[in-house]
């Protein structure tokens, strides 16, 4: 049985607000692509089938506007995960859930790339039950780093 190469990942920074490691990003996204596949096995989801995903780190205003368009709800959100390999952080929102958290922005950056990885991988957080699964997912990740 032939197993899917992984794909390509790139990060680019796309504010100017928050000074970020975009190359220790990149390294995340690469071996949380590869403990997402080996942990959860799922056939035919996005994650086994890109050849590519781009990691867009935005502003807040550029966040909103996304969330606005493709969502239809006001205001920045932390992350938005397109099934055909984009994803959009908005590093504003990270640094203030870092802060509200506790976290490092590093740590709530790579949080976020693992659960963009994992709606990718065919989870999904629209109901109570299924996101407590996904955070789940997300600690057996980021544990598995």
């Amino acid at each position: 049985m032939k197993v899917a190469q992984p794909p390509k990942i790139e990060v680019r920074n796309q504010q100017r607000t928050i000074a970020l490691k975009t190359v220790e990003l990149q390294k995340h996204a690469q071996k949380a692509v590869a403990v997402c596949r080996r942990l959860f096995v799922k056939k035919g989801t996005e994650l086994e089938r890109l050849a590519e995903i781009s990691i867009l780190i935005v502003s807040d205003r550029r966040m909103a506007a996304l969330h606005r368009k493709f969502m239809n709800l006001s205001g920045p959100t932390d992350v938005i995960t397109f099934q055909h390999g984009e994803i959009f952080i908005s590093a504003e929102t990270a640094l203030r859930n870092a802060q509200r958290f506790g976290n490092s922005l590093a740590r709530e950056l790579k949080l976020y790339i693992v659960h963009a990885l994992l709606h990718l991988h065919g989870f999904d957080d629209r109901d109570v039950a299924r996101a407590r699964k996904m955070r789940r997912a997300e600690a057996k990740v980021l544990s598995s780093l």
